[in-house]
Order: structure tokens, then C-alpha cells, then sequence
């Protein structure tokens, strides 16, 4: 995955709790685990802008761009393929 949801580190810098957050946001507590858990496949910008406002932070201090190769080298390093395990 490309793009990075660090969710959880701004919960934490905020302190804030994941039924805390879910209800400022309007959004079901499975969802935003999904979120914060870095699972989810889209995001809405509403979401993304009910957190935002509820975090008080910037799109940036959630999402992340991580370019492909440095996914791909992590995922074979975790399966073990190619770091001759």
C-alpha cells in the first residue's frame, strides 16, 4: 500500500480514544478501527475531514505517502523470502 493512514500516532499525540474519537467523527467503531488499524482500501473526505477537525490536525499528520519499492521490500522481508530465512 502507497499510502499510509497513521491514524493511531495522532491519536495518541492527542490523546484521545478510539470510542471518543468515533463518536466525534459520526462513524461506527469498527470502521475507525479499520482506519487506525492502516486496513482500510478509501477513505471518504468527509471522514477524513470530520477527523481532521476532530483532531484538530492537517489530512498530512494522518496520511503518509510511502513509494512502492519501500512496501514491496518490507512485505518479502516479512515473509522471509529474501532475507534467507
Amino acid at each position: 500500500m502507497a499510502i499510509m493512514i497513521n491514524l493511531d500516532v495522532m491519536m495518541a499525540k492527542r490523546k484521545v480514544g478510539l470510542t471518543e474519537l468515533a463518536g466525534d467523527v459520526d462513524i461506527t467503531l469498527a470502521n475507525l478501527s479499520i482506519l487506525k488499524n492502516n486496513k482500510a482500501k478509501a477513505v471518504r473526505l468527509a471522514t477524513l475531514d470530520a477527523i481532521c477537525k476532530a483532531l484538530n490536525c492537517q489530512p498530512g499528520d494522518i496520511l503518509e505517502y510511502v513509494p512502492d519499492e519501500i512496501t514491496n521490500e518490507n512485505s518479502m522481508n516479512e515473509g522471509g523470502e529474501e532475507n534467507g530465512q
